[in-house]
C-alpha cells in the first residue's frame, strides 16, 4: 500500500487531561475512500480522538499523519504537545471538513455567508467561485431555497446540513463528523444521515463518531469501538455488529438493542 492511499494515519495516540488519561495510546488508519465509524460509550474518548486529528486538542504524546505528511509537534514544557509549526497545522487543517454536533454555524451570516466565508478569506478563492461552488453544495442537501436565510430561522437539521455544506465547501480530503445527529430531535436524524449516506457512496473518506449503529452498519466500510481510551474492538461493520469478540463489545451493542 503506497502512502498515497493513507488519508489518516494516527499512531500511538495519547491525551490526557491533567491527571485524567482520556486515550491510552490508540492507533488508526483510514486509506482513501474508507468509511470509518468510531463508536463507543460516553467518556470513550471518541470525540476526543477526532478534535486530535485536526489539532482542535493537542495530543499528549503520539503522532498524526495527514495524506502522508507528519503533524510536526514539539514539547509544551508541561508534558504535552504543542505544534512546532502553526503554519503547517493551519494548512493541514484546511485538508479536513469538520462537522460538530452542535453546528457551529456563525449566527449572523445567512448559510450562504457560511458556506462561502472560509474558501474567499482564508483560502483566498475569488468570490464567484466560492459562491457557484457554495450554490451546488447546497443543493446537494437540499438546502438551496435557504441560502439566504439566517441559521436562527432554521430547523436542526437543516442547519446541520448547512454545516456538511460549509465542511465540504473547502473540499477537505477527509470528513471528519462528532456525532453529527446527536443533537436533533430525532425526526430531522434521517435527513442529515442521508447526505452523510449520499457522501459515503461517492466513496469520500470520513471519520465519523455516531451513536446511531443501524447507520454505521450500512454505511462504515471498517467500525471501530473504543473503550475507556483504547480500540477494544475493530473490523468490519458485520464482524462487529454480528460476531463481536469481546464481552464489552457485546454489552454495548446489546445495550444499544
Amino acid at each position: 500500500m503506497s502512502d498515497t492511499a493513507q488519508a489518516i494515519e494516527v499512531k500511538d495516540l495519547h491525551k490526557r487531561f491533567g491527571p485524567l488519561e482520556v486515550l491510552k495510546g490508540v492507533s488508526l488508519t483510514a486509506n482513501q475512500g474508507d468509511v470509518i465509524a468510531i463508536i463507543g460509550g460516553s467518556g470513550s474518548g471518541k470525540s476526543t480522538l477526532l478534535r486530535c486529528i485536526n489539532m482542535l486538542e493537542l495530543p499528549s504524546a503520539g503522532s498524526v499523519t495527514v495524506h502522508g505528511e507528519e503533524i510536526q509537534m514539539k514539547p509544551d514544557g508541561d508534558g504535552g504537545l504543542m505544534p512546532a509549526n502553526r503554519r503547517q497545522v493551519q494548512r493541514i487543517r484546511s485538508q479536513l471538513g469538520m462537522v460538530f454536533q452542535s453546528f457551529n454555524l456563525w449566527q449572523h451570516m445567512t448559510v450562504l455567508q457560511n458556506v462561502i466565508e472560509v474558501p474567499v478569506h482564508v483560502l483566498k478563492q475569488p468570490r464567484d467561485e466560492a459562491i457557484a461552488v457554495a450554490e451546488t453544495l447546497l443543493k446537494r442537501v437540499g438546502l438551496y431555497e435557504k441560502r439566504n436565510a439566517y441559521p436562527a430561522f432554521m430547523s436542526g437539521g437543516q442547519q446541520q446540513r448547512a454545516a456538511i455544506a460549509r465542511a465540504l465547501a473547502i473540499q477537505p480530503l477527509v470528513m471528519l463528523f462528532d456525532e453529527p445527529t446527536s443533537a436533533l430531535d430525532p425526526e430531522l436524524v434521517g435527513e442529515v444521515l442521508t447526505v452523510i449516506g449520499d457522501l459515503a457512496r461517492e466513496k469520500r473518506t470520513m471519520i465519523l463518531v455516531t451513536h446511531e449503529m443501524k447507520f454505521a452498519r450500512q454505511v462504515a466500510s471498517h467500525v471501530v469501538f473504543l473503550h475507556g481510551g483504547v480500540i477494544e474492538e475493530q473490523g468490519p461493520p458485520q464482524a462487529i455488529f454480528e460476531n463481536p469478540q469481546s464481552e464489552r463489545l457485546k454489552k454495548f451493542i446489546s445495550s444499544i438493542h
